[in-house]
């Protein structure tokens, strides 16, 4: 409750000056018989009323300035009391002036932070600001998508789970120099960070009770702001600049490893030539044509070992198209019709009418679809069938079960036990199979099952590790079944785009245990029938 205003001592005394004297004359004038003593008491009486009446106008004005100062906290604009003496009117109206320019400096102040916290959100990398107690303050838009919105008032162990970060933090904290650290982070796709850690220091103000209750009091002590430590986190994705080492590390060691037989047979068939074979055209036609399919070989080699690379430089950048897997399909087909036809193998495209897109990219796609079918083309007997079935999957089966139904895109519910829709390609041939101990390895790089028939098929042993990458990136599952003397079924699940609006959820949700690619038993995880389903037998690992 706001205080009464008291009248100044100036005052008071003023009228103790006017009463006391005015008081000893009418006492001395009734005394000397000169004034009649009801008079002299009326006049006192008339002198006490205009005292009291002076301090009552002085109290009602010095209350209307109170309440119009008050109301000034609450309003921007309020209106002076009314019947304000012209003296009070000029003390409202700078009072007002005063208000008004304490309002513009504080929206300048506060268009000022606006444009701060704007550019702070603006910057590209995450940023973290915590306090003493590791708890983040401040985390601009880039960190909130990177960890979530929940980020802020929480401690930082509780959204980045990584010691060398934290203990960094700490010392940090504690008065220490900067640091930098470099991470990874391994779900929902594995990313390195450079995390860089400085101290940072600011005052704050310590808070004024009276403006705290809104009481008014006398002129407070002044208060010394104290010194607040904190740290700031700062984190830079060098995802594409480590992965660019380890790409040219890689394409060097495979190339030198993959080239060096098709490049000794070069020089050992071209001193054949210059030597025995000088003057012996069927032998030097014989040898330039065994050198033709091994400098053609190297040649796939090198282009399939740039694909892959190019791939895995993107694979933690999530695609944002939209893909009709069908009609990409049907193109694959058309195009690879001339190749089946070569062995008399027929290929067969069975879809539903009504199936939705799928959230990719339409050329990495039709890279997976167009090596699934080529390798099935390749590995089936001749005279038979190469079957492509399109479905709708539930995700479920292949453990892709973190990404919320939407319901918008997928019209059969009834198919989904998970929540979960996913596209699934199911690629099926006739050939002679692959043994259960083969398929765990399949996508990695140059593994092959008959190294000697994959290279006379002109096979380069990355058809799969790039199906695999491809797959990485666009949060989809790959499984494969398998009966030696019977055939194989690669099967390609795709998140359909009402299930994957959001092709990069939070870390730690949507993926599992975060890995595109794993093992999993066909007997603990039940994948939906294949159309045209193997006999029973042996049945193969999934490849997930």
């Amino acid at each position: 409750m706001r205080p009464k205003a008291l009248p100044p001592a100036p005052l008071l005394t003023a009228i103790l000056l006017m009463l006391v004297p005015m008081a000893g004359v009418l006492a001395w004038a009734v005394h000397a018989g000169a004034l009649h003593g009801g008079l002299a008491l009326a006049a006192a009486a008339a002198a006490l009323v205009g005292a009291v009446l002076v301090l009552r106008t002085y109290r009602g004005d010095a209350d209307a300035m109170t309440d119009y100062a008050g109301r000034l906290a609450e309003t921007d604009e309020p209106l002076a009391p009314a019947g304000t003496p012209p003296a009070l009117k000029a003390l409202a109206a700078t009072i007002g002036r005063l208000h008004r320019v304490g309002l513009r400096r504080a929206e300048s102040v506060r268009m000022q932070l606006d444009a701060d916290e704007a550019v702070i959100d603006a910057l590209p990398a995450p940023l973290l600001l915590m306090d003493a107690e590791r708890q983040v303050v401040r985390a601009n838009r880039t960190a909130r998508e990177l960890f979530g919105d929940k980020v802020v008032d929480r401690d930082l162990a509780s959204s980045l789970r990584t010691p060398a970060v934290l203990e960094a933090v700490d010392s940090v904290l504690r008065g220490g120099a900067s640091r930098i650290i470099e991470f990874t982070l391994p779900v929902p796709v594995e990313r390195s960070f450079e995390a860089q850690v400085k101290p940072f220091q600011r005052l704050v103000p310590e808070p004024d009770p009276s403006l705290l209750d809104g009481d008014i009091e006398e002129e407070p002590a002044p208060r010394p702001p104290t010194v607040a430590r904190m740290a700031i986190l700062t984190l830079h994705d060098v995802t594409a600049a480590r992965r660019s080492e380890q790409m040219r590390a890689d394409f060097i060691a495979n190339a030198s490893h993959e080239l060096r037989t098709p490049l000794s047979s070069l020089l050992g068939f071209i001193e054949t030539l210059r030597g025995p074979a000088r003057d012996d055209p069927e032998a030097q036609d014989r040898f330039l044509a065994i050198m033709h399919d091994q400098a053609s070989r190297m040649t796939r080699l090198v282009n399939d070992l740039l694909s892959l690379s190019r791939i895995e430089l993107d694979e933690h950048m999530p695609p944002s198209g939209r893909v009709d897997v069908v009609e990409e399909l049907e193109n694959v087909i058309a195009a690879l019709q001339l190749k089946a036809a070569e062995r008399r193998i027929r290929l067969r495209l069975e879809a539903p009418e009504e199936l939705p897109p799928v959230v990719g990219d339409e050329d990495q796609l039709t890279q997976v679809f167009q090596n699934l079918v080529s390798n099935a083309i390749k590995y089936t007997r001749e005279d038979t069938d190469v079957t492509v079935n399109v479905a709708l999957a539930d995700g479920a089966a292949v453990g892709f079960t973190g990404l919320p139904a939407s319901g918008g895109a997928v019209k059969d519910k009834r198919m989904l036990r998970g929540g979960t829709a996913m596209v699934s390609v199911s690629v099926r041939d006739r050939g002679d199979g692959i043994a259960r101990t083969h398929l765990p390895r399949l996508t990695e790089r140059f593994y092959r099952v008959d190294a000697a028939r994959s290279r006379a098929m002109g096979g380069t042993g990355l058809g799969l590790a790039i199906v695999k990458h491809i797959l990485n990136r666009h949060r989809g599952r790959l499984t494969i079944e398998s009966e030696v003397g019977v055939g194989s079924a690669f099967t390609v699940y795709l998140p359909a785009v009402g299930e994957a609006a959001s092709p990069s959820p939070p870390r730690g949700e949507g993926r599992g245990e975060g890995d595109t690619l794993r093992i999993v038993s066909k007997a603990t995880a039940a994948l939906p029938p294949h159309p045209n389903p193997l006999p029973r037998g042996e049945r193969g690992f999934g490849v997930e």
